[in-house]
């Protein structure tokens, strides 16, 4: 596995997405684990979840449990791999999301988060939506504190736009390390942040990678490009599509959303799929 930076930590180029392993449609929890594990052996060292990523009002941290149990049981080195999360968004039980940014929530939730992943600091935490009744610099100041406090290593922003990325950065400094958007081949509208977080050097962790492309692999005209590469090389779209991510800056890393074994063991291919400059334009077309 090709590795990145989340500041000062090197992580595999491709992370796992823990979300569908906890949400509607959630597998049991013996394929999970199979899941967590394959994505191990395959090299990937960044995880990614939330206090979020549950489906009842009294299984909060479901996802985060559940990754730590499958990194107890796993048989291999588990000391490279970051486990990031987040807090900020909730789940009342009834299939809304909503939000609590305030300063209060996010220092319970951390705590929270800490006891359910069993760690003495949390190697990546991240805000994870902002809270239009709180103001954004209150909610990276719990962020600041929690920092300072010991109990997360590093910072990140998700679902922030451009301003609020700068704001973060102004009060956390390089303690800021990540901004986790939705970006896929049909969400689009966060190429600004991505740029962004080139410039400054800080990970741009792309949730939903792969929207557009069907979990069959059978796309519609927008994305008949994608399929097109993915046959010229004998892969699938889906690894087609990630290593166009790949291929747009060394920040990106992309973080599938996966709950079988096969198909993190096919996007982590990914890496090793380099894609000709006119491939990549007639990606960048697409859509």
């Amino acid at each position: 596995m090709r590795t990145r930076r989340i500041g000062e930590l090197g992580v595999g180029a491709i992370g796992l997405g823990g979300m569908p392993m906890s949400i509607e449609g959630r597998p049991d929890e013996q394929r999970s684990i199979a899941t967590i594990h394959a994505a191990l052996d395959a090299g990937v060292t960044l995880i990614d979840t939330a206090d979020a990523y549950h489906l009842h009002a009294d299984e909060v941290g479901h996802n985060e449990s559940l990754i730590a149990r499958a990194l107890a049981g796993y048989d291999g080195d588990t000391s490279d791999v970051l486990v990031a999360t987040k807090g900020g968004h909730l789940r009342p039980g009834d299939g809304s999301w909503t939000q609590d940014g305030s300063p209060e929530h996010l220092k319970e939730a951390c705590d929270a988060s800490l006891k359910r992943l069993g760690v003495e600091a949390i190697g990546l935490y991240q805000f994870h939506r902002p809270d239009p009744e709180v103001p954004y610099e209150e909610s990276i100041g719990a962020l600041r504190d929690l920092l300072d406090a010991g109990k997360i290593r590093y910072a990140g922003v998700s679902n922030a736009n451009s301003e609020q990325i700068r704001q973060a950065g102004d009060i956390l400094g390089d303690r800021l390390v990540s901004v986790q958007n939705q970006f896929s081949p049909a969400f689009r509208s966060s190429e600004a942040e991505l740029e962004l977080c080139a410039r400054i050097g800080i990970a741009f962790l792309p949730w939903s990678p792969l929207g557009g492309i069907s979990k069959a692999g059978e796309l519609g005209s927008r994305f008949a490009p994608f399929a097109e590469v993915a046959k010229d090389h004998e892969v699938s779209p889906q690894q087609v599509c990630l290593a166009w991510m790949l291929a747009k800056a060394p920040v990106v890393i992309p973080i599938p959303g996966s709950s079988r074994p096969e198909t993190i063991l096919d996007s982590v291919k990914a890496v090793d799929l380099e894609l000709t400059p006119e491939e990549l334009g007639r990606l960048d077309a697409a859509g």
